[in-house]
């Protein structure tokens, strides 16, 4: 199977812009394959990581229209979070919600098939409940809902399995608050760190967060690689302020809320991608998600990880052709 669903070749966007949604924030947006094919929209995850030219190639460009966006204040949209002034007040989950939304009008789409990935997926998730019209099909993988009790399972809980990285973890979040509001609230302590107006301060916290989130992935990457260390300085920043804020928050979600109304989804086929031995995302979200969700297909990948693998990828690829031969047509716009 991995062989018949390799990546797509890389291609090129044919069109490109920024896209003005208000309190100065522009949006980046692309697209590429063929315009008058099957909308899609890739999702990235994070929050705060930006899009890549991969998303791209999971796509068939002769029967897809393909469209990529940065979230606000990462990758290509600015301002950018990678700068200490820049406001976050008015990034939350709302906001890239209408964000999307606005896109999708700017682009005279009618509906589009959504590509989410960890944060990515709960991102999908959130904008389908709340304009469900205008979804086709939803693929996902490393699937996550940012539930408070993923939050802390990724932040604490994980630590028993890494429990010299987690203290070292805790330990930097210490750094700008008392032991006991540390303890209590990691995150939200890493959330003030990386606003502090002390750019060393700022740029401990981000290592320290950085360090934390490459020992959860260790498992898959086997020292190859550092997911979140080895990015450059402003894309690290940007990455780890965005999430602490999100994270801190609670994603701006009712606890449970894309569980609970998952119904929204009702007639929109889906599939969920999830690996067995996924350490940032344990399986159990996406295994209720299906439940509550009856249009969408659960597939546990054995051997699988947060990351993704070949054979992750070729359920993704295998998904989202066939969604590109039998999927549903779009709204007009």
């Amino acid at each position: 199977m991995t062989s018949a669903y390799a990546l797509h070749p890389p291609i090129e966007p044919y069109a490109s812009g920024m896209l003005d949604v208000g309190d100065g924030n522009l949006v980046y947006w692309e697209e590429s394959g063929n315009p008058a094919g099957k909308p899609a929209l890739a999702v990235h995850g994070g929050p705060g990581s930006g899009s890549g030219p991969g998303w791209r190639r999971y796509f068939d460009p002769a029967r897809y229209r393909i469209v990529l966006f940065d979230q606000r204040g990462c990758g290509r949209s600015t301002p950018h979070a990678g700068d200490p002034a820049a406001d976050l007040a008015h990034n939350t989950t709302a906001h890239l919600i209408a964000d999307m939304e606005r896109l999708r009008e700017h682009l005279g789409i009618g509906g589009w098939l959504l590509l989410g990935g960890s944060w990515g997926s709960t991102l999908a998730l959130a904008y389908a409940e709340a304009h469900p019209r205008r979804v086709t099909e939803i693929v996902l993988t490393g699937v996550t809902t940012t539930r408070r009790s993923e939050i802390d399972w990724l932040y604490r809980g994980a630590g028993r399995f890494f429990p010299e990285s987690w203290e070292r973890f805790a330990a930097g979040a210490g750094a700008g608050a008392g032991a006991a509001e540390a303890d209590g609230d990691l995150v939200g302590a890493y959330a003030r760190l990386t606003n502090h107006p002390d750019p060393a301060v700022r740029q401990r916290a981000t290592l320290d967060w950085c360090d934390w989130e490459d020992a959860v992935l260790s498992g898959e990457t086997r020292g190859a690689s550092r997911p979140y260390g080895d990015r450059p300085p402003a894309a690290r920043l940007a990455l780890v302020r965005i999430c602490a804020h999100y994270f801190a928050h609670g994603a701006w979600l009712e606890e449970g809320a894309l569980i609970r109304d998952a119904h929204r989804l009702a007639g929109i086929p889906g599939a969920l991608i999830h690996g067995r031995l996924d350490m940032a995302a344990p399986l159990d979200t996406a295994w209720e998600l299906a439940r509550a969700w009856p249009d969408a297909e659960l597939i546990v990948v054995e051997e699988g990880g947060h990351l993704g693998d070949d054979e992750s990828r070729a359920h993704a690829l295998r998904a989202i052709d066939r969604f590109a031969r039998d999927g549903r047509p779009a709204p007009a716009p």
